[in-house]
Formats: C-alpha cells, sequence, structure tokens
C-alpha cells in the first residue's frame, strides 16, 4: 500500500521474532511503525520508504493504516501501538534479564523513563541517553558519545525516541555500528512511559480513537493530524488508478 509493504504477522509473531533475534542476533535488526504520519511521510522520501520496506518487522501503529488495509484487501492480523510493544519487550527483557539502552529526543527524557519503568521491570538493566540537540543536524561528536556508549553496554535492545523519519533514518545511518541489537524507534511512547503523559483509556485505545483523545489533550498536534487526510487521499487515488489499469 503506497508501495510500502503491509505486515501480516500476529502480534505473538512479532514477539516471537524479537526473542529469537535476542537469542541469535542477526547483523541488524529493527522494528519499524507504520502509522498514517508515517506512510505520508514515505512518499515524500524515497529512502525513508526504501528503509520502511527493509526492516525486518514492520507493525500497524495506527487505526487508519490498519482499516486501509483492509478496504484495500490487505490481511493485517491486527494492529500494534509502538507503546505497547515497547512494553512487551521490556516485560520480554525483564524475564530474560537482558540490558535496555533509551535515546531520548529531549532534555532527561530517557532518564525519567528508566527510573520510573526500573521500578516495574526489576531485572532489567536500563541504559538511559541524552538524545541530540538538533537531530535535523547532528553533530559528530554527539554521535560518536552515543555509539561509544552503546559499544561499551552492549545493550540487547535500544529504543530511540526522535521522532519519525529522523530516528528510523539515524538507525539505519548506524546498522554498522548497532550489530547485534534490536533496535526500534518509539517516537512519543517514551512521554508516557515516563509518566509525562497520560494514554488514553483502554476502551478509548480499544476503539481505535486514541489519536483523537491525544489530539484534545494536546491541541497542538493538529498539524500533525492533518496528514490523516492526506493518508486517505493518497490511499484513494492508488486505490482509483489500480481500478483504472
Amino acid at each position: 500500500m503506497l508501495g510500502v509493504s503491509i505486515p501480516g504477522d500476529k502480534n505473538t509473531i512479532v514477539l516471537e521474532k524479537i526473542q529469537k533475534n535476542i537469542r541469535e542476533p542477526e547483523p541488524f535488526f529493527h522494528i519499524a511503525s507504520l502509522n498514517p504520519e508515517i506512510m505520508v511521510l514515505s512518499q515524500q522520501d524515497q529512502s525513508f520508504k526504501d528503509y520502511l520496506n527493509w526492516a525486518q518487522i514492520r507493525i500497524l501503529d495506527g487505526m487508519g493504516v490498519y482499516v486501509a488495509a483492509q478496504l484495500r484487501g490487505y490481511s493485517p492480523q491486527g494492529r500494534y501501538a509502538g507503546v505497547d510493544l515497547m512494553e512487551k519487550v521490556l516485560f520480554m527483557a525483564d524475564d530474560m534479564g537482558l540490558r535496555v539502552a533509551l535515546i531520548g529526543g529531549k532534555g532527561k527524557i530517557a532518564e525519567k523513563v528508566a527510573d520510573c519503568q526500573k521500578k516495574r521491570f526489576l531485572n532489567v538493566e536500563f541504559i538511559p541517553l541524552e538524545g541530540i540537540q538538533d537531530i535535523s543536524s547532528p553533530s559528530k561528536a554527539e554521535e560518536d558519545a552515543i555509539i561509544s556508549i552503546v559499544a561499551d553496554t552492549k545493550p540487547h535492545v535500544l529504543f530511540v525516541a526522535f521522532g519519525s523519519p529522523s530516528q528510523e533514518l539515524w538507525l539505519y545511518r548506524h546498522k554498522d555500528r548497532l550489530k547485534g541489537i534490536t533496535c526500534m524507534g518509539v517516537g512519543g511512547a517514551f512521554d508516557f512511559l515516563s509518566g509525562s503523559v497520560t494514554r488514553a483509556p483502554y476502551f478509548v485505545r480499544k476503539m481505535g480513537f486514541e489519536w483523537l483523545y491525544r489530539l484534545i489533550r494536546q491541541p497542538w498536534r493538529i498539524k500533525r493530524q492533518t496528514r490523516l487526510i492526506t493518508f486517505l487521499v493518497l490511499v484513494l487515488r492508488e486505490a482509483i488508478l489500480r481500478k483504472s489499469v
């Protein structure tokens, strides 16, 4: 759909693949999230689209993409919010006694996540790292410092919260220096897991309206939500063009 391969794995299979990679690491293993905003961004950057298709795991992190995929005739097994998958991986890390690195987008958000979550996951060794001041123009010193700590601490899992497409492209750019690590860009998940932002009630999430709940709580997100309309237009146009062929 829109040139991006739609996943068909059940959520349990996704977790099994992640666990297998932790036990038998591939050279570089990346989990990418698909939501309307990311799908729209992929239409504006071919390298970003290629990267999404290259990722070993793709999850449907958005009701809009999930519904559109069903209407287009794909067979998605379910949606998986990025923050929910991150929590599942943390439960797995707790069971296995893993090291988990967190690279925050701004300030000391990664430290806040670690302080909050280490009370829940006692067997996880959290490695919080400060983010890059300006991800659109990172300095070599900043990047070398982060990669050096990652190399020294050898985490099993790495969560990056730079926002899309920056976090995905950053991971891909450094893939040769992140070998053997399960990597995932998690966007705003750090806000939830640090306690800075409250998630929508479960029934709201189940109905697929978490985006609306967040919009009401954070009106500044309205500019980002306009990409949902763009996404729907692009999907409709693609469907019409394919029928006319």
